[in-house]
């Protein structure tokens, strides 16, 4: 396949991983998706994020594995975990689940040097129509952006698809934040956009590996960052969505590290 081109770097620095480095990002990326799965049963009317969050480190550890974010950059927990108008960063803490939030978590495991991230929704008692909508366009969007994942295809043809999908539907992308790529560390070139043109940016290639992970907002796209340094709120506090995966090119099209093994990727899986 392509073994050949170990360790070689693209012009804009995107690093090529052999056809064997797939099991390592497919391992990384069943663990993070097993905890999201395992964790969706304590997302619950009162209970709190910080206990979420303990759940997520004692799985972790329990895994024989390391958080990516315990430590990164000062960060001191093993998720991020957003509420309603939070975009993306969100801290654990004390405050309850009200019925009817949205919440994101987002989480980052290393198994065997590999990086494994993805994020999902969860909703707190019953969800809205309004608020289904926008989880089932943010949903339907990154997925829109990884069919659009196959090599001689380009990043600016993943943001583009998703972008017009976003959209056509009257909802904004949000543009502060990107995909990134992934591997061996944490965060790497490229930048994965969620909106742009077609035909631009860098050539998509096998061995290239990255994640996707649009934040869709009910109004306008603008972000602000908190005295925290860490949560990302939208500007005019409407409601945000987002998924994550974690994705690899191969020869053909693609491989998704991180589906749900026990489908619960969408918060409707057990409505």
């Amino acid at each position: 396949m392509f073994g050949s081109n170990k360790g070689r770097m693209t012009k804009e620095g995107i690093r090529i991983y052999e056809d064997a480095d797939f099991a390592g990002m497919a391992a990384a990326g069943k663990l993070a998706a097993e905890i999201l799965d395992d964790v969706a049963e304590l997302v619950t009317v009162g209970q709190t994020t910080s206990v979420l969050d303990k759940f997520i480190e004692d799985r972790v550890k329990a895994a024989g594995a390391i958080s990516a974010t315990i430590g990164y950059k000062g960060y001191k927990h093993a998720s991020c975990i957003s509420v309603n108008h939070v975009v993306c960063h969100g801290i654990p803490g004390d405050k309850k689940l009200k019925d009817g939030d949205i919440i994101n978590i987002d989480v980052t495991v290393i198994v065997d040097g590999w990086f494994g991230d993805t994020s999902r929704m969860y909703v707190a008692g019953k969800l809205s129509r309004k608020t289904e909508r926008l989880l089932q366009v943010t949903h339907d969007a990154l997925f829109k952006g990884i069919e659009a994942v196959k090599p001689g295809n380009t990043f600016g043809d993943i943001g583009a698809a998703i972008q017009t999908y976003v959209e056509g539907h009257r909802m904004s992308v949000v543009r502060d934040f990107c995909g990134h790529g992934l591997g061996r560390v944490f965060h790497a070139p490229p930048n994965v956009l969620h909106y742009g043109k077609p035909g631009t940016g860098a050539v998509l290639e096998p061995g290239m590996f990255f994640t996707i992970e649009p934040m869709v907002n009910l109004g306008r796209p603008e972000t602000k960052v908190l005295a925290d340094d860490w949560t990302a709120v939208t500007r005019d506090k409407s409601l945000s969505a987002q998924f994550e995966h974690s994705i690899g090119v191969t020869e053909t099209s693609y491989e998704i590290f991180t589906l749900s093994p026990a489908g619960k990727y969408h918060p409707t899986y057990s409505v």
